[in-house]
């Protein structure tokens, strides 16, 4: 109790600040700005120097392994890590092949997929605990580019024992591995391109919404180009804008000729995988491991499969042929580059988007760094090099990074091991699961997307925290649905800049009031104890001040103060060329006045039609003393911004009203400097560190002139 009558009576205790009132001129003064800048010549030989410990940096920095795997401890880290990566070795199996169908090439490719860009992002990578590998996103946008390039019907050949056309499967899968392959190394060396160049900033123009409301809209992709499978059809699959509408009326189309026995066995998997991860949700608290779900479910398909012979008896559609081993590196057919640059961009940025968000999110919470730029290059490394190995583009999974976290993966050790699971699979086993029906990995597919549906939440709770943030989830998921998911990225990335633009151009404008017997100042419509500083007019924007909105701070400086600056500058424009007319007059009346007098005539009335006219030499009681333009939200002014603020200066000053600038971060006064706001007239004592500052100084101010008004009086 003593303890908190205490504190409050620490926090009823006054307390002041003594010092002088204090503009930029005298805080340089004080302060002793520096105006030496360091030499562009400078910085590149200082960049260029090379030294032991900067190499050994340098190093450390590019090739993170050889920092922490010597200091691994096998004691703490070992056993979490083993059963971490045989675990996400086992879910890496059925998503891969799962996922390779997402991106329209056999299965195994996605074998191959989940091995090399796995063990090069060991190598590389900064985070401790994501998984990379397939991901359903960044399959169905590799699908598009090949269903665009290598469509069926450039494979149709004539089979003279069906007397019909039918689809080259062979040709049209390695043509298809060659377009994945060239995009994928594309998109590689586009991520290394920019984290070389330091360009890891580029994602925080992917804001949370805009990621969300994308991957909504790309699982939509995923679920279409998924259900021919579930179904046993053949569709066309369109490409280009409002493709998946064409494609949903396909198979609305094509649902008569349904395949009864594909079908069943697609609602059979749903629901059996449904079932078993809820009991594996239920006993998530006993379990050490979780019950390898997917797995279970294509060794049982398997096995059915091959037992009851559904391919032949039932027409039921199988993986087929999955060869032993690995392939050989390939280069890249680099004639299909040019066709394959804006997706292979837009892979790149996708990609890294969802992993760097989710290796941040993990290295908050273990208390570790990620470094963004060589993230980018991790990841440019795992798909140039996977590109060679024919593999499709990868980026981080957030159900595998989940098992990976929860079964006590510390370190990409994890990550490795689930390599060598898949390296095994594929070396000796793989060829097990070529009666695996393709229905079976469809609905691996629907049900891992369930996380994604979960996603539509964020409506209402972006509607109750952020209404523009809400407009930008909506339109991405409108945009990306519409649209390829390339196209739909970049209309959402436009979108979302344009919510930007809007928001500085329609800023909140407030005129500020003195907290009583305080230094601070807040919006008078906000408080009801705030009172406006007698004779002073406190204006703040809430947005910086450039070209897009200083017309409309102008205007609205004058609707918020009252003060109509062009109409009075207009009426003391013309009473001034008014009296300048009548000193015109009077100077010719006393002219002649003088040669009557000469000439020795009578004055007569002369004198009488002489006319005076007599300017304001009190200023107007209504308007303000002085204006205080609060720049502390104002983080740089371009020309524009300082032709605004030097044309208020010089208007308001010509009605007799003093304006003088608060709260100018450093980098505004250079803007001011070099932008010509300051001359022999004006200088820094206009502008203060501080609203209190500038408010004192305009008080004392006007106390001096009022003090000089009494003595010319008494005089």
């Amino acid at each position: 109790m003593t303890l908190v009558i205490a504190m409050a009576e620490r926090r009823r205790m006054g307390y002041s600040v003594q010092r002088d009132i204090l503009d930029e001129g005298a805080v340089d003064e004080i302060a002793e700005k520096s105006d030496s800048k360091t030499p562009l010549s400078e910085k590149v030989k200082k960049s260029m120097r090379c030294s032991g410990a900067r190499l050994k940096s340098c190093l450390l920095d590019s090739v993170p392994v050889v920092s922490w795997l010597p200091r691994y401890s096998i004691r703490e880290n070992a056993l979490g890590d083993l059963i971490s990566g045989i675990s996400v070795g086992i879910m890496q199996l059925p998503q891969g092949m799962a996922y390779a169908l997402l991106a329209s090439v056999p299965p195994v490719f996605g074998l191959y997929s989940s091995f090399y860009p796995v063990l090069i992002y060991f190598i590389f990578g900064t985070s401790k605990h994501i998984s990379v590998g397939t991901y359903a996103v960044m399959s169905v946008m590799i699908g598009g580019v090949i269903e665009r390039l290598a469509p069926d019907s450039n494979f149709m050949i004539w089979d003279n024992a069906t007397n019909s056309s039918i689809v080259d499967v062979i040709n049209r899968d390695a043509e298809r591995v060659r377009v994945a392959a060239a995009v994928t190394f594309m998109s590689g060396l586009f991520q290394i391109l920019l984290g070389l160049v330091k360009f890891g900033f580029v994602v925080t123009y992917l804001s949370e919404p805009l990621v969300r409301g994308y991957t909504t809209g790309a699982a939509i992709h995923v679920i279409v180009s998924q259900l021919k499978y579930t179904f046993g059809i053949s569709p066309v699959r369109y490409s280009g804008p409002f493709a998946l509408i064409y494609t949903v009326l396909e198979i609305c189309y094509l649902i008569p000729q349904t395949n009864i026995g594909t079908l069943v066995v697609s609602i059979v998997a749903i629901i059996g995988l449904i079932l078993t991860k809820e009991l594996n949700a239920y006993l998530s608290k006993k379990l050490p491991v979780p019950i390898p779900v997917e797995l279970l479910g294509i060794v049982i398909a398997t096995v059915v499969s091959w037992q009851v012979n559904l391919e032949d008896k039932y027409g039921v559609d199988v993986v087929g042929l999955i060869p032993s081993g690995l392939q050989p590196p390939v280069l890249p057919t680099a004639s299909l580059f040019g066709q394959v640059i804006g997706d292979a961009f837009a892979l790149s940025v996708v990609g890294y988007g969802i992993a760097i968000s989710l290796g941040r999110i993990f290295a908050l919470k273990y208390g570790y760094k990620v470094d963004s730029n060589q993230e980018l290059i991790a990841l440019g490394l795992s798909n140039s090099i996977g590109g060679i190995f024919q593999c499709f583009a990868i980026s981080c999974s957030m159900s595998r990074t989940m098992v990976q976290e929860s079964t006590g993966g510390r370190t990409q050790v994890a990550g490795a091991l689930s390599a060598v699971v898949i390296l095994f699979i594929t070396l000796w086993i793989g060829t097990l699961f070529e009666e695996l029906p393709k229905a079976v990995l469809a609905a691996i597919i629907f049900v891992n997307l369930h996380g994604m549906m979960k996603q539509f939440m964020d409506i209402p709770a972006l509607w109750r925290s952020n209404r523009v943030d809400m407009v930008v989830w909506v339109a991405t998921f409108i945009f990306t649905v519409l649209f390829n998911p390339d196209l739909g990225l970049a209309a959402a990335i436009g979108f979302s800049m344009l919510t930007v633009i809007f928001r500085t151009q329609l800023p909140k404008y407030s005129i500020l009031g003195q907290v009583p017997d305080t230094d601070i100042y807040r919006p008078l419509e906000d408080y009801n104890q705030v009172k406006q500083v007698p004779g002073i007019l406190i204006f703040r924007s809430s947005a910086t001040l450039y070209f897009a909105n200083a017309e409309m701070y102008q205007e609205a400086l004058g609707e918020k103060s009252g003060i109509d600056i062009t109409k009075i500058l207009a009426a003391k424009k013309k009473l001034e060329a008014k009296r300048q007319r009548l000193e015109k007059k009077n100077a010719k009346k006393a002219a002649k006045k003088n040669a009557v007098h000469m000439e020795g005539e009578p004055e007569g009335d002369e004198q009488k039609n002489i006319a005076i006219i007599e300017m304001d030499a009190e200023p107007d009681p209504s308007l303000p003393r002085a204006i205080v333009l609060d720049l502390s939200p104002v983080n740089f002014l371009d020309t524009v911004g300082v032709k605004a603020l030097r044309s208020i200066q010089r208007d308001y000053g010509e009605i007799g009203i003093d304006v003088v600038l608060a709260g100018c971060q450093t980098g505004v006064v250079d803007n001011l400097q070099t932008g010509g706001f300051f001359n022999d007239k004006v200088t820094k004592s206009c502008l203060f560190s501080t609203v209190h500052d500038a408010v004192l100084h305009c008080q004392s101010a006007r106390t001096h002139s009022k003090e000089k008004e009494i003595i010319a009086t008494h005089l």
